[in-house]
């Protein structure tokens, strides 16, 4: 028999409303298995000591035949920047440690309100600033359980080893220009970032309630080591919340749509590793294979949407910056720096053509895919690589690199990341790109490469 800690999100809720395990049998496989992974791969950062009362919970329900709901038992990380009540929300820094959440954020509700057990918060780099590594100043390094590499990406690493190493079937990360996406190619995990309101979120911090651009690219989605898994969680957490003004209904079955692909493997133009390439390729060819009209087509003003986010994103951390890198170490600073470095500082009317940029963008990708509702292309147009100790050089490779990543996020449509396959023991990927508002065109496409290249993980021995 399998061992526990190996089932999926959806085994272990069927087997756990089937009254086959109890809740409390999964979560104590699942301790065990961070008691004996976590010294070695240092994912989560503390485990919750009420997931014990929450189980018993869902246990309750099952004996009294009561729903227990679609994710009963089932354990699940949070990224270290998302409240969960009665834990320090640390963003991995020191002046935050004692950050105590008075309740949990939407997404965290969700989830327990479908039975999910949340049991630890995942690590992550400080404030997230760090590119694609996880050191955070309070916990360390995080370990990338397959081994071919020490980083599992950034920055919701530490959500992604712990999922990719069986200490937890889903972890709940967010991504901001690839921060899901990219530890799910490091680990050989699917993750979605859902288009933007279409999850309820809370990103304050400290109380203070973020600025335009903090508002419009962080969302959280799930990371998972199936695409059922993926599908089930995001049905759990899409939907409107009083607590975000922001979030949409969730409207369940949506109309089809032609099942045409638009394949960009690189984008703008920059450069492509030619191990990235064959993947694409070969995603290219199962989606082909099974029924998708596919062609080579770039989704318009990518170097605009670029140009946009860049301007908003260091417009506005640059006016909070002095604050901002007092709580940081000088390596954790870098990412941030580069980033300053790379533009001049922007006006306030370059700040407002950056808002009207992006709306521009918006309507032609939305036009775009009209006639091509799934776009096809990497997460980053680089393999997954150490970028330790940090140069100018190797930021520059991570941060054009997933420049996909990064227009998908200023535009607001939802993208999963998928593997397909493995070299030299290093997973390996692709992303599916949809139009606004319809995870579900992502999901599909990916559940065909799922069907073609298999799943990747857990990692039995990291």
């Amino acid at each position: 028999m399998t061992e526990i800690w190996m089932w999926s999100a959806v085994e272990i809720a069927r087997a756990v409303r089937e009254g086959e395990v109890s809740a409390r049998e999964v979560l104590e496989v699942h301790a065990a298995r961070i008691a004996e992974v976590n010294p070695r791969v240092n994912a989560v950062t503390v485990e919750f000591g009420e997931a014990a009362d929450e189980a018993d919970r869902v246990d309750r329900l099952v004996r009294d035949g009561a729903d227990p709901g679609p994710l009963a038992g089932v354990p699940v990380t949070v990224k270290e920047n998302i409240d969960v009540a009665g834990h320090p929300t640390t963003h991995g820094v020191p002046h935050f440690k004692d950050a105590v959440a008075g309740e949990d954020a939407p997404p965290v509700r969700r989830l327990r309100a479908a039975g999910a057990i949340p049991v630890g918060h995942g690590n992550m780099p400080d404030l997230t600033l760090a590119g694609n590594v996880t050191v955070s100043q309070l916990f360390g390094e995080t370990i990338n359980p397959w081994g071919a590499i020490r980083t599992p990406g950034g920055s919701s690493g530490g959500d992604a080893a712990a999922v990719a190493s069986g200490m937890a079937a889903i972890g709940l990360g967010n991504d901001s220009g690839g921060s899901v996406r990219l530890p799910a190619l490091f680990c050989g995990l699917t993750a979605l970032k859902p288009s933007y309101g279409r999850i309820a979120t809370d990103h304050r911090i400290g109380g203070s309630d973020p600025t335009l651009a903090s508002q419009l690219f962080p969302v959280d989605g799930p990371i998972a080591r199936t695409v059922a898994d993926l599908a089930l969680t995001f049905d759990t957490l899409a939907g409107s919340d009083s607590s975000d003004p922001r979030a949409i209904p969730h409207a369940g079955s949506l109309p089809a749509l032609p099942r045409r692909v638009a394949v960009c493997a690189d984008p703008v133009g920059l450069g492509v590793d030619p191990v990235i390439r064959a993947e694409i390729d070969n995603a290219a060819a199962a989606l082909a294979d099974a029924g998708y009209d596919v062609e080579e087509a770039e989704p318009p003003r990518l170097a605009d949407a670029l140009t946009s986010y860049g301007t908003l994103i260091t417009a506005e951390f640059s006016r909070r910056w002095p604050s901002i890198r007092s709580l940081l170490t000088d390596e954790s600073a870098q990412h941030m720096e580069l980033s300053f470095a790379q533009r001049p500082e922007a006006t306030l009317d370059d700040y407002l053509d950056a808002t009207a940029t992006r709306f521009g963008v918006m309507r032609e990708w939305a036009a775009f895919a009209e006639r091509y509702p799934l776009i096809l292309g990497p997460v980053s147009s680089w393999r997954p690589f150490d970028a330790d100790p940090f140069d100018s050089e190797q930021g520059l490779r991570v941060m054009f690199g997933m420049r996909l990543c990064t227009a998908t996020t200023c535009v607001g449509v939802p993208a999963v990341a998928v593997p397909t396959g493995l070299d030299d023991g290093q997973p390996l990927g692709v992303q599916l790109i949809g139009p606004r508002n319809r995870e579900d065109v992502c999901l599909e496409a990916a559940r065909v490469l799922e069907s073609r290249f298999g799943t990747f993980g857990p990692v039995r021995h990291p």
